[in-house]
């Protein structure tokens, strides 16, 4: 056997391969018809660790399963080998969830890890596809390590990589090649896609609780949707294998490229099967997951749905009855600016302290690492632990289904339970998806000088019955209590007198179609009598005043929103 050839191949750079909030995300075309596209990505990736760092060292490899995922991991092999990287370790046919790569990252004290997801985005040769780099602690990379990667993609002229170089996915174990130039041989180990992640649940929750709880002849039926991403053979051998649940309680477990041809995003308007399953009253508990496993939505009997921001707020509210949390005890919560502020009322009444953060998982690592929180979550249907780095879903259900069996409730019991005791924070997304982005770019500085002017802060808006009066405006910044860091610019909010909530943000996690402008209205109320109320009822007056201040409809010349949620 020849050792394999290591080739300098080259190469220009592209102006448009700075990462977002969740790495690199374009259209499939993009990555697949362009050439060179990928191939410049990857070495800028790699070309950001420092070389030292690089010369030998472990790096994980895993994706949602969507298509071009096989063809982009095998260039992944080539350029790694070639750049050095001592060992690969890969899931099953190229399939790793995100909270798997983030732990397997931990476990073996990886460099990092490479995901190839574009997370709910929907996937197939017509849709999207997406890069996320994963850093040592196993969370997504901070603004520094996105800003070097940027930099080298700026002024990037070469590429090394391994052409010849072949690996079999679907076989496991350890794959070793002899590189030219390379005195150690590459080594490539392929492992089960589950097995780590499993162990360390197993370390978490009380599993013969659940799975009393998911046998037996009181069981709780559950109806579970992978939505056809990589969460399949996670759900089949962890809930069904593991805890008894039976196979039939589990749909759409075979990853597809194209996620069946739905976008595999786990809330109302997509997940419309388990929906539909939910209210026909045969199932206690329903649960969807998005594509990489990181986002997840519950529902209880009759369809009834468990806001994202509720969901925290319960889990935190309940933590004693996890065996994680009462050995390692709790430090404290945080969420991103944009969900409610239901945990911070559990956050209080624990003596806890609740930090707030920008929109990206990142951020919640650093107080992590630094050991000041150990529960967050976003409203985006993320929520994760300290366990990990990444936001997790299935983490996130047996959190659910440890809570219900501890107190033998089902979902709507325990959620009104915490609103009786909290009060009920009444919250929902408006999306405005694919607007010019020059257009998005203007409202949003307009509208930043209508909250900055000083009389907007003593400003009331009368609407029927309701009377709001401003308490303060601002755009929300962020000054990173562990390194001091700061994030300027990251949505606009509005908070009235009587804790009423408006924010305004420009996203940037969508595939380079168009921009994204979220507006988020949110109200309390302490009084159990009106816990029931239809949520668009109680902030109809709020979304009225969003849309007359920002003027959205007339400058966009939308007549509503692509999304509710």
């Amino acid at each position: 056997m020849h050792p394999i050839p290591v080739l300098t191949v080259q190469t220009a750079p592209f102006e448009d391969q700075r990462p977002g909030t969740s790495g690199l995300r374009r259209k499939t075309a993009v990555f697949e018809g362009k050439k060179n596209y990928l191939q410049n990505y990857i070495q800028s990736l790699l070309s950001s660790i420092d070389l030292r760092d690089r010369q030998g060292c472990t790096m994980v490899v895993g994706s949602d399963g969507r298509y071009f995922s096989r063809a982009a991991i095998e260039v992944i092999v080539q350029m790694a080998a070639a750049n050095g990287i001592g060992r690969l370790v890969i899931g099953h046919n190229g399939l790793l969830s995100t909270p798997a790569v983030s732990c397997i990252i931990r476990k073996i004290k990886a460099i990092g890890g490479i995901i190839l997801t574009a997370s709910h985005n929907p996937g197939g040769a017509g849709a999207d596809f997406g890069i996320k780099f994963n850093v040592a602690n196993g969370g997504p990379s901070p603004d520094t390590v996105m800003d070097r990667i940027h930099q080298v993609s700026r002024t990037l002229e070469e590429y090394a990589i391994c052409p010849d170089l072949r690996i079999d996915l679907s076989r496991l174990g350890r794959q070793e090649f002899d590189l030219e130039n390379k005195f150690k041989p590459f080594r490539v180990e392929i492992i089960d896609s589950v097995d780590v992640y499993l162990q360390l649940l197993r370390t978490i929750f009380d599993f013969p609780s659940i799975k009393s709880l998911l046998t037996g002849p009181n069981q709780l039926k559950i109806h579970i949707d992978a939505m056809n991403g990589v969460m399949g053979p996670y759900v089949r051998r962890i809930m069904c294998d593991e805890l008894g649940a039976p196979a039939n309680s589990a749909v759409n477990c075979v990853p597809l490229e194209d996620f069946g041809g739905r976008p595999p995003e786990p809330n109302l308007v997509y997940a419309t099967s388990l929906v539909d399953a939910m209210k026909g009253g045969e199932f206690g508990f329903g649960a969807a997951f998005d594509a990489d496993g990181d986002r997840y939505m519950i529902l209880g009997e009759n369809g009834f749905f468990v806001n994202p921001a509720d969901s925290v707020a319960i889990m935190a509210a309940n933590l004693s009855t996890i065996p994680y949390f009462r050995q390692h005890g709790v430090k404290g919560f945080a969420r991103s600016m944009a969900t409610s502020a239901a945990l911070d009322r559990v956050a209080k009444a624990m003596k806890l302290a609740l930090y707030e953060t920008p929109t990206g998982w990142r951020y919640f690592g650093n107080l992590m690492d630094s050991g000041r929180c150990s529960l967050c979550g976003e409203e985006s249907f993320g929520t994760g632990s300290d366990h990990i780095r990444e936001k997790d879903g299935l983490w996130s259900v047996l959190m659910w289904l440890s809570i219900m069996a501890a107190r033998k409730q089902g979902v709507e019991q325990i959620v009104r339970e915490h609103w009786a005791k909290f009060g009920r924070n009444y919250y929902c997304r408006f999306d405005y998806e694919g607007l010019d982005p020059r257009a998005a770019f203007y409202l949003m500085r307009d509208l930043e000088g209508v909250l900055s002017d000083k009389a907007f802060s003593s400003q009331k808006f009368a609407v029927g019955d309701h009377v709001y009066s401003v308490e303060r405006a601002d755009n929300f910044e962020y000054i990173d209590p562990v390194d001091g860091s700061v994030v300027r610019n990251q949505g606009l909010r509005i908070v009235f007198s009587d804790a009423s909530r408006l924010v305004f943000r420009l996203s940037g996690s969508g595939g380079g179609m168009g921009a994204t402008i979220r507006i988020y209205a949110e109200s309390f109320e302490r009084d159990p009598e009106r816990h029931s109320r239809e949520t668009q009822v109680v902030l109809g007056p709020l979304i009225a005043i969003a849309l007359k201040i920002s003027n959205i409809h007339e400058r966009t010349g939308r007549r509503g929103p692509n999304v509710i949620t």
